[in-house]
């Protein structure tokens, strides 16, 4: 379970509040007015940005002494954070080690990971020759791989056309599927959140709230968020 208890985040004259529980395995969205707090949320969580107060917890335990890179988390942005000189296949690897000393088994589980994102036979290909789907499928394969049991995405396909972007989200259910993966997803969309998660966080006037059924919360949203949806 990720546990946020009475967590406060301050950024200048910007200030975050956040009390709630996400089960383990859930799948929640994170939905509000742009500039929120949102990706502030998530940057807490994954150690990006300090509490003021409070705690984040993940299984009981308290996160605030681990370096992000050593958070049970992965996180994609929008920007998937490729490596332009590296090739797919070093991509993927930097999940399982960021040197990229791997054994020949580890370069193998890089392959059949490329396989299952549908990337099979473009291990060797730059970022640079890929198309946004692509790229943004290296991202997910390099999640993947990492099988950590928490996945954060920043609106990691906001620069995709609805076609890819639906293609992407159903890849992202079958990896949270795969591995029983808790997720939190930021989304400007209602419709991506209605097909990807039962469960979404309403980030507004300066406090998270939730998690709420989001069929029902987007029937009948809160005054702030219904400001926002229009």
């Amino acid at each position: 379970m990720l546990q946020i208890d009475h967590a406060s985040l301050q950024i200048g004259s910007f200030r975050l509040e956040a009390d709630l529980a996400i089960a383990t395995g859930a799948r929640v969205a994170v939905i509000g007015p742009s500039g929120a707090g949102k990706s502030t949320l998530l940057a807490a969580i994954a150690g990006f940005q300090p509490l003021a107060a409070g705690a984040i917890r993940w299984m009981g335990q308290d996160l605030a002494a681990l370096a992000p890179g050593a958070r049970p988390l992965t996180i994609l942005f929008q920007d998937s954070n490729l490596f332009p000189h590296l090739s797919v296949a070093q991509n993927v690897g930097l999940g399982l080690r960021p040197d990229l000393r791997l054994a020949p088994d580890a370069w193998n589980r890089v392959d059949v990971v490329l396989e299952q994102v549908g990337l099979a036979g473009m291990a060797a290909r730059k970022p640079g020759a890929l198309s946004g789907g692509q790229q943004s499928r290296v991202a997910l394969a390099r999640a993947l791989i990492r099988a950590r049991p928490l996945l954060l995405l920043d609106e990691p396909f906001a620069a995709l056309g609805p076609a890819l972007t639906t293609e992407m989200l159903a890849l992202v259910g079958e990896i949270c599927t795969e591995t029983g993966a808790t997720l939190l997803m930021v989304t400007h969309h209602p419709a991506d959140a209605l097909v990807l998660t039962p469960e979404t966080l309403v980030v507004a006037e300066g406090a998270v709230t939730g998690p709420f059924a989001t069929d029902a919360l987007l029937a009948n949203p809160p005054a702030a968020l219904g400001r926002y949806l229009g």
